[in-house]
C-alpha cells in the first residue's frame, strides 16, 4: 500500500507551507487586531487559490478545479501551523454547499458572500418538539401571501442559536400533499418582530442550543431553496455535508492523541495510568479503531481522485466516528475518574487536564443524534448499502 502523495503533491505542499510561514504569524499581532488579522489572511489564502476553492469567484472565492489530494494537504499544512481555514460553523459547512448545488443565482450572491464572511451566521431548523429522528413530521408550517412566506410554529436544538443571524429550516407549506412532499426549504432573517429566541440550559450547566419561536415571521418568496414542497430532498443535500463535516478522520486522530495525553497524566496504583495493563489494552483497542476510520479515508479519498464510488464505507463513517468517539469519553472518563464530578472550569480559562474532558464526555452523546440519529444511520446502511428490507416501524412512524 502506497500512501504517499505523489511528487507534484509534495510539490504543493511546500508551496503551501512557505505561503503560511509568510503570512500567518499571530505572534506578533495584538490581541485586539486578531479578528482583522484572520480577515486578511483568509483574503490572501482565497486568492492564492488555498481557501474556498469550490466556490466561484463572483460569489468571492477561489474557483479552483476539484483536487482531492490538494485540498487534503490543504487540510494538512492549516492545521499543522494552526492557521485558520474557512470561516467554521453552519453557513460553510452545510447552507453554502447546498446553495451550490440547488439554490439560485440570486440566492448565491445574497448569502453566500456574507456568510464566507462570518456576517452571517447560520442556524439549523430542522428538529422540533415531539420531531426529532422523524423529520419528515415537521408541523411548523409556511404559508405564501402575496411575495412573503408566513411561519408559524417552533424550532429546537439550534446549535449557535444565540449568535446566528439566519436560519434554514424546514417548514410545511402544502398542509394536504404526503408526509415527505409537503415540506419546503426556507431561508429566514432571524432579526425581526416575529423570532423569539430562548437558551436551553445542559446539563453541564452551559447553552449551546437554543430554541426558536416563529409568531406570524416573514421571509420573501423568492428564500426557498429548490421546489416548493420539495424541501425534504434539498435536506438530504445538506445532511450530506454535515454528515461529512461530522465525520472527520482528522478530528478523530486528535482526541486520540489527548487522550494518549491524559493516560499519562492521571495515575493509577501509584504510577502514570498509561503503564497500567488494561488502561493500555484499551488504547490499543480504540487506536485499531482509529487507524481503521483514517485508512477508509484513505480509501475514499483514493477513489473519488479516480472519480469511483467507495461504497457502503461512505454511509458508515458518520457512525462509525460516532462509536469511537463514544469509546474514547468512555475511557476517558474512567481515567478521570471521581475527578469527573468536579464542576467544568469556567469558559475562558484553561482549566487542570481532567476538567478539559468533561465537555468532551458530555458531547459524545450528542454526535449520536447530529447529522442524523444513531438508529437511523444504522437504517440508511441496511436498506441502501445492504439492499435489506425497509424498517416496517420506520414506515408507520413508531
Amino acid at each position: 500500500m502506497d500512501l504517499s502523495y505523489g511528487q507534484a503533491a509534495e510539490a504543493f505542499r511546500k508551496e503551501v507551507r512557505a505561503f503560511i510561514k509568510e503570512r500567518w504569524t499571530p505572534q506578533s499581532v495584538e490581541r485586539s487586531d486578531m479578528k482583522a488579522y484572520v480577515a486578511a489572511f483568509r483574503k490572501a489564502a482565497t486568492e492564492a487559490g488555498y481557501l474556498y476553492r469550490a466556490i466561484p469567484k463572483k460569489w468571492g472565492g477561489s474557483e479552483q478545479s476539484p483536487d482531492v489530494i490538494k485540498a487534503q494537504v490543504i487540510r494538512e499544512e492549516f492545521t499543522r501551523a494552526r492557521a485558520p481555514m474557512e470561516v467554521p460553523g453552519n453557513g460553510m459547512n452545510m447552507l453554502v454547499p447546498t446553495l451550490l448545488e440547488r439554490g439560485t443565482e440570486e440566492q448565491k450572491r445574497l448569502f453566500i458572500p456574507p456568510t464566507m464572511a462570518g456576517d452571517y451566521i447560520w442556524g439549523q431548523g430542522y428538529s422540533e418538539p415531539g420531531t426529532g429522528s422523524d423529520l419528515a413530521s415537521v408541523r411548523t408550517r409556511a404559508e405564501l401571501v402575496g411575495d412573503k412566506w408566513i411561519i408559524n410554529g417552533q424550532k429546537i436544538w439550534t446549535s449557535q442559536g444565540g449568535k446566528a443571524t439566519h436560519m434554514f429550516a424546514l417548514v410545511r407549506t402544502e398542509p394536504d400533499a404526503g408526509k415527505h412532499d409537503g415540506i419546503s426549504y426556507l431561508l429566514i432573517d432571524l432579526d425581526q418582530p416575529g423570532v423569539s429566541r430562548r437558551p436551553i440550559r445542559q446539563m453541564t450547566g452551559e447553552s449551546g442550543f437554543f430554541e426558536f419561536f416563529f409568531d406570524n415571521a416573514e421571509t420573501p418568496a423568492s428564500w426557498i431553496v429548490g421546489e416548493r414542497g420539495q424541501g425534504w430532498n434539498v435536506s438530504r443535500t445538506t445532511l450530506k455535508h454535515e454528515r461529512a463535516s461530522i465525520g472527520s478522520a482528522a478530528m478523530l486522530g486528535n482526541q486520540f492523541e489527548k487522550l494518549v495525553e491524559l493516560a499519562k497524566e492521571m495515575t493509577r496504583n501509584g504510577q502514570p495510568a498509561i503503564k497500567d495493563p488494561e488502561v493500555r489494552q484499551a488504547l490499543t483497542r480504540i487506536e485499531g479503531w482509529v487507524m481503521s476510520h483514517r485508512y477508509s479515508s484513505y480509501r475514499i479519498m483514493s477513489n473519488a481522485i479516480h472519480g469511483d464510488e467507495a461504497g457502503i464505507i461512505s454511509l458508515m463513517m458518520k457512525l462509525l466516528l460516532t462509536e469511537i468517539g463514544h469509546d474514547i469519553a468512555l475511557t476517558a472518563q474512567d481515567l478521570i475518574g471521581d475527578e469527573g464530578l468536579v464542576e467544568p472550569a469556567p469558559a475562558g480559562t484553561r482549566g487542570r487536564g481532567p476538567e478539559k474532558w468533561l465537555d468532551q464526555i458530555m458531547g459524545s452523546l450528542g454526535n449520536s443524534i447530529a447529522g442524523g440519529t444513531t438508529n437511523i444511520q444504522r437504517n440508511i446502511i441496511g436498506e441502501r448499502g445492504l439492499d435489506l428490507p425497509r424498517d416496517l416501524a420506520m414506515e408507520r412512524g413508531q
